[in-house]
């Protein structure tokens, strides 16, 4: 009578490592387009204030994630509710996210997109600690040293003493500690919620505390050719697209095994900056990168040989 109870956990441990993978997958795939969102803002940073830019990123990023809802047949099968059990918090989501966004906007805007981009990777650092007192997820020994580890690579490739450590420099970190609430909060709704009706609660919140920043502020640009209508459609599209992936790896999978894989994006921010900006602070990159990857690595180590085991 041992034996079924054997299969049973064979099939969990199996479904498990495949969910973990997909997750790595989805988040790796999320933080590409995180850093192409990057290069978009950057952009458009030298013509438009960082407020108007935040509106209009939160406004055309809500329509990735209307279609997947639409398209969605679980959501159609369980009545097209739009109902959320914790709004407050759907909707709290996003004061985070503009707090994060803000940040991140003008430090894009002052400093170089990969420089910007790795001070913003403390935030896989923020989540697995705070993934601790918010979630009650223990964090072993592995996974720890894989987050040292590539917490040691974004300083190694910061350089320190260099002009990276400003007070603009403070930003990214600021803006990775809110976007590690905002990933962490999507935890705490029901399994049944669809993902991009938790994502669009966030971004009509971020659309309505960005709109209020915006007329306050009163620093808005008409906006008078059909190419900048074009760049915020596509920095909206491609930012929406990314955080319902990211919500959707983290829903998938434990955040702290997770965070690790996210500094891929420091090699993905030095690329795009080469290509489109003309940034080459590549010998920078290396040896941090190697830490950077090695800790993403140690942890699908871990997941593989492992498995659902408890780390001591």
């Amino acid at each position: 009578m041992q034996f079924p109870d054997r299969l049973n956990h064979v099939n969990s441990s199996e479904t498990s490592n495949h969910n973990f993978s997909k997750a790595v997958f989805i988040v790796i795939f999320a933080i590409f387009l995180f850093d192409v969102q990057g290069a978009l803002i950057k952009h458009m940073g030298g013509r438009y204030p960082v407020e108007q830019i935040a509106f209009y990123r939160n406004l055309f990023g809500i329509v990735p994630n209307m279609l997947v809802l639409l398209f969605s047949a679980q959501w159609h099968k369980s009545g097209r509710s739009l109902r959320v059990g914790l709004w407050q918090l759907g909707l709290g989501r996003g004061l985070l996210l503009i707090l994060a966004q803000v940040s991140f906007y003008t430090a894009l805007i002052y400093m170089d997109l990969a420089t910007a981009t790795t001070l913003a990777f403390a935030g896989p650092l923020f989540v697995t600690t705070l993934s601790v007192p918010l979630l009650g997820h223990k964090v072993g020994w592995v996974r720890g040293l894989a987050v040292v580890l590539g917490f040691g690579g974004v300083v190694l490739v910061m350089q320190p003493g260099s002009s990276a450590f400003s007070l603009v420099a403070l930003l990214p970190v600021a803006a990775a500690f809110f976007y590690a609430l905002t990933s962490l909060s999507s935890r705490y709704f029901d399994k049944e919620v669809p993902t991009a009706l938790i994502s669009i609660y966030g971004s009509v919140g971020a659309l309505t505390v960005a709109l209020a920043y915006m007329l306050f502020m009163g620093n808005t640009i008409l906006i008078d050719n059909a190419a900048d209508w074009l760049w915020f459609i596509a920095m909206g599209g491609v930012g929406g697209s990314a955080v319902f992936l990211l919500i959707t790896s983290y829903r998938m999978a434990d955040p702290s095994s997770l965070s690790p894989f996210e500094y891929f994006g420091i090699p993905f921010s030095f690329l795009l900056g080469w290509w489109f900006f003309n940034e080459t602070p590549f010998d920078s990159l290396f040896p941090g990168v190697l830490f950077i990857v090695g800790g993403g690595l140690l942890v699908l180590w871990r997941e593989r040989t492992v498995g659902n085991k408890p780390e001591k």
